[in-house]
């Protein structure tokens, strides 16, 4: 009896020192985290036009959040070499503050599109940048971008700059079942100067519906993406004949990780 009692004693001090240590070998949570996506899209669209000539793109990037709400983040895309002058990638670097009252969150920040090589074939240096501000209630955000540069070169080197254009966005995501989701997107673009910089018109919107279905993880989605000028921007594939904002229907298979 008396050696049954010390061994429950021993097992106690035993189990104690045990949970003291690991409490105390335990690392402390971090305030920062960061995450990563990657997926494979059939037509990259930016604002409704195409950036592949209609074909596949491979995007991913990463972000990385503080606790207080400050994050930095890039992400990157193939794009048309003829239609960057050179560049075949895009990447896309970004920083800002989410914070929320209430219900509503809130994201202001800072993007810089980026194109290496981008002049190469002896044409301008592409590039934009822009500040962005938005808001968001439930299933459904506005942003607004303003740019801060000429508008990817657009006005360049020129008397006439197109600094100033901006960029309403609108989506919604609706859950329908399990796992299954339906989007919505308008966007409004207004270009400064942009028909006296050659544009057809300085204004466009564009559109995408669809739905995504998550597969343990990997997100499959299926848009039909379009504009209201089709022939506003074209192709470097066709030799800058044929529209870029056509309508289509764009599939993606994407992991967030």
């Amino acid at each position: 009896m008396k050696r049954t009692l010390v061994n429950l004693a021993v097992g106690a001090l035993l189990a104690s020192s045990a949970a003291a240590f690991a409490q105390t070998a335990a690392a402390p949570k971090s305030d920062w985290s960061l995450t990563g996506n990657a997926g494979l899209f059939s037509d990259y669209r930016f604002r409704g036009f195409t950036q592949t000539g209609y074909s596949f793109a491979y995007q991913g990037g990463f972000d990385l959040a503080h606790s207080s709400g400050f994050y930095v983040g890039n992400w990157n895309s193939n794009v048309e070499q003829g239609l960057y002058n050179g560049a075949s990638l895009e990447m896309d670097f970004y920083g800002g503050y989410k914070a929320s009252i209430g219900e509503i969150g809130l994201d202001v920040g800072y993007l810089y599109y980026y194109y290496p090589k981008s002049g190469a074939l002896g044409l301008i240096k592409i590039d934009n940048g822009e500040l962005y501000a938005g808001a968001s209630y439930g299933p459904v955000s506005a942003k607004v971008f303003y740019s801060t540069t000429n508008f990817f070169g657009l006005g360049k080197n020129t008397p006439t700059d197109s600094k100033g254009s901006y960029y309403l966005d609108l989506t919604g995501n609706f859950p329908l079942a399990e796992g299954l989701t339906l989007s919505a997107h308008y966007g409004y673009q207004k270009i400064k100067n942009g028909k006296a910089l050659g544009l057809r018109k300085d204004t466009v919107s564009d559109y995408r519906v669809g739905i995504t279905k998550d597969f343990s993880g990997w997100a499959v989605g299926l848009n039909v993406v379009g504009t209201t000028e089709k022939q506003l921007f074209t192709t470097a594939e066709s030799g800058f004949t044929e529209g870029a904002g056509k309508t289509g229907a764009v599939l993606s298979v994407s992991k967030t990780f």
